[in-house]
């Protein structure tokens, strides 16, 4: 048997080493519990394929277009001084962009077709972004003039189905993009969110024009259409003109609740 020494502390019979290992591991838990929880308004860490995404911002909290109309400034359209496509927004479908499947070894011309198109049959070899691919032939449902497309991949043929963007570029450049870094003009000019596979003579008509110059012919597209363009502006902190955001009003109220779209 150990004796104890004049130096050791005396543990009394109330606060036995049991009920001090018990004390301990009780706030060890109690610790671990909080580190978990998380402060109310705390950002969580960027995680997934989203971390690091370069636009400006996001679409939001704002689940309906109408809503989301609301918040875009209203402000008359800047001079068009400065504007070139490629200096500007970078080569046409570029792949060295921030937005989704860039940097997929496909051009984004390719992403939207292989979105858009069904019965696609793609070149070979098919890349290691499939489903995406060279595509050499499809059928493209037309949102913008509720027809369809037959698509053949030829420098005579291509031109059948361009890609549009929803907003323009140049409409993109005069309601704010000239206060984006090059980075985010090239994303913008990338995101699938503003692009759409469309009848090439009706992606030429829009040309650069904004909701209060240009509708898709189809109306029972409109809703759909505006809501994307709010999106764009949103996501891309850009604004709208008073005729432009009147025109987009007009257009939603034939359809409440529209849902503002995320992609």
């Amino acid at each position: 048997m150990r004796h104890r020494t004049a130096k050791e502390p005396v543990i009394s019979q109330s606060f036995r080493p049991g009920t001090i290992l018990a004390a301990l591991f009780a706030a060890a838990l109690a610790v671990g519990t909080l580190a978990g929880c998380q402060a109310p308004g705390a950002v969580p860490a960027a995680h997934g394929p989203t971390a690091g995404f370069s636009n400006p911002a996001q679409p939001g909290a704002t689940s309906d277009a109408a809503s989301a109309l609301a918040t875009l400034p209203v402000k008359g359209r800047a001079p068009k001084t400065g504007y070139d496509r490629v200096v500007q927004f970078g080569a046409a479908w570029t792949d060295a962009c921030g937005d989704l499947w860039c940097r997929n070894g496909l051009d984004t011309r390719n992403d939207i077709l292989s979105r858009d198109l069904t019965d696609v049959v793609c070149r070979t070899p098919v890349p290691a972004a499939a489903p995406h691919c060279v595509v050499g032939s499809g059928t493209l449902a037309d949102p913008y003039t509720g027809t369809t497309i037959s698509f053949v991949r030829g420098s005579a043929t291509s031109s059948a189905v361009q890609i549009d963007h929803r907003v323009a570029l140049s409409n993109a450049w005069q309601t704010g993009a000239q206060q984006l870094s090059q980075q985010q003009r090239i994303d913008l000019a990338n995101d699938p969110l503003n692009l759409q596979s469309t009848d090439g003579p009706t992606n030429q008509a829009k040309g650069d024009g904004d909701a209060a110059t240009w509708l898709p012919p189809h109306k029972g597209y409109r809703c759909d259409y505006v809501a994307h363009q709010i999106a764009v502006k949103k996501k891309y902190s850009l604004w709208v003109t008073r005729a432009e955001h009147d025109a987009m009003a007009s257009v939603l109220a034939s359809c409440p609740g529209q849902a503002l779209p995320t992609a």
